[in-house]
């Protein structure tokens, strides 16, 4: 009798998870994350280094300094700390979190050296609080038993204090239930100092903000937030409406997001967004910006899992607000989900010159994939060339020219280091990579 290797064996899941069950609408998207060794990037000049092992189910991450790293452990509701590859025994932080499917410890960002509370430095989180760690039971994505509902997906600032998060502070609290899945959670301090935060309609589709006509009104999910680093509307820019939470709104139409990032030359802000079987989206987020969900995913009227008819020109039966929200089709779509995850527009050229201001973009599946585009003349689209301008993904062979690496294992973060480098967080793998030139000794 002869066996089939185990690489094989392994080899064959991958393909079944992409091919025949892209994305399963009764499974998080962070069960897909599968794991293989030994990432790697297409160019020759570069390579991967790994600068941190061992964590668990890893989210995001952000610089304190140069070699020093916070970075969020989904279901332990930690942060824990990175100092020079080693991660320090004590958690910064460790809070109560709800963790079914896509609830937990979702974004972190750190405030740079324009703010500070009480001469500390601003560190800002975005978790599902719980009463207890882990008790929240969710048969599906979209329902949770109610006898244990979380607190809230919540928004905190701590300062940070002889390495302890102290003194929270609570900016947003927003609805956590009754779906499990959905609840967003990147966050980033924009070029005008404020949060952004993408955050998913939480398996309920149901408010104007999804684009429901005769909706709920919002309740502050389904799209971008924009807030001060204090917690407050900015209400002398207001952009879809003035009462509050409809003031928080920097876009909306969002179904999940797990990346957003300001572009460094023109300081437009892009996201990704998932679908359902199809419609994962790369888009440039204007002021009022509707992604269409949930009457369209991608280019695609939305319809069941895999979406209808491909639209031909914008729906005309969205909720504007007074015309003042704008619908626009993605930059790119994928016609069967990949788990888009973290974008980042890579600010520096130690990857060399003709990277520098480059959009990366990594997934969770087939494998944890890294995307790179270029941008147009005038970077308000992408540059694509066949078989991809059209600006769809039909298959995984239409693609191949813009994989930048592959097999990082579940992508859930990207980030630009202080030193200039990419980064990479592996969900699957618990690990940071590093994505440096050939000549940078180990």
């Amino acid at each position: 009798m002869t066996l089939i290797p185990y690489t094989s064996i392994f080899i064959l899941f991958v393909l079944l998870v992409v091919f025949l069950v892209p994305i399963h609408p009764n499974k998080s998207l962070l069960s897909y994350a599968v794991s293989i060794e030994g990432p790697t990037v297409k160019d020759p000049n570069l390579k991967v280094e790994v600068v941190a092992e061992g964590l668990d189910s890893p989210t995001t991450m952000s610089f304190l300094g140069p070699n020093d790293i916070l970075v969020l452990e989904k279901d332990n509701g930690t942060v824990r700390h990175i100092v020079n590859g080693t991660i320090l025994p004590e958690p910064m932080l460790d809070v109560n979190v709800a963790t079914d499917n896509e609830r937990g410890m979702l974004g972190i960002a750190v405030a740079k050296n324009q703010s500070k509370v009480n001469n500390s430095t601003q560190v800002f989180l975005y978790y599902t609080e719980s009463t207890e760690d882990g008790n929240d039971d969710c048969p599906k994505p979209s329902y949770c038993e109610e006898w244990n509902r979380p607190l809230g997906n919540n928004l905190y600032r701590y300062e940070l204090i002889d390495n302890k998060l102290l003194n929270p502070k609570l900016l947003l609290s927003l609805p956590a239930s009754p779906g499990s899945a959905h609840n967003g959670g990147a966050i980033l301090i924009g070029p005008d100092n404020n949060l952004y935060v993408p955050v998913g309609e939480g398996s309920f589709p149901k408010t104007l903000a999804s684009n429901v006509k005769d909706g709920l009104s919002v309740d502050g999910r389904g799209g971008i937030l924009r807030i001060s680093q204090d917690g407050l509307p900015i209400l002398n820019d207001t952009v879809i409406g003035n009462s509050y939470p409809l003031s928080l709104y920097y876009g909306y139409g969002i179904r999940n997001s797990f990346g957003i990032d300001f572009d460094p030359v023109t300081k437009k802000l892009w996201d990704t967004e998932n679908g359902p079987g199809n419609g994962d989206e790369i888009n440039l987020v204007d002021r009022g910006f509707n992604s269409g969900w949930k009457s369209v995913q991608g280019i695609w009227k939305a319809k069941g899992y895999f979406g209808g008819e491909i639209l031909l020109e914008a729906p005309t039966d969205l909720v504007d607000f007074d015309k003042k929200g704008k619908f626009s089709f993605p930059e790119f779509t994928w016609s069967r989900a990949v788990g888009v995850t973290a974008v980042k527009f890579l600010d520096s050229d130690k990857l060399g010159e003709g990277y520098e201001n480059d959009l990366f973009v990594a997934m969770l599946i087939p494998n944890g994939d890294i995307y790179r585009f270029d941008l147009n003349g005038d970077r308000s689209g992408l540059l694509l060339d066949k078989p991809l301008d059209d600006g769809v993904a039909n298959s995984h062979d239409e693609v191949r020219g813009v994989v930048f690496g592959k097999d990082f294992g579940g992508i859930t973060d990207l980030e630009v280091g202080p030193d200039g480098y990419l980064y990479v967080v592996s969900y699957a793998q618990g690990k940071i990579f590093r994505i440096v030139p050939n000549n940078i000794p180990a």
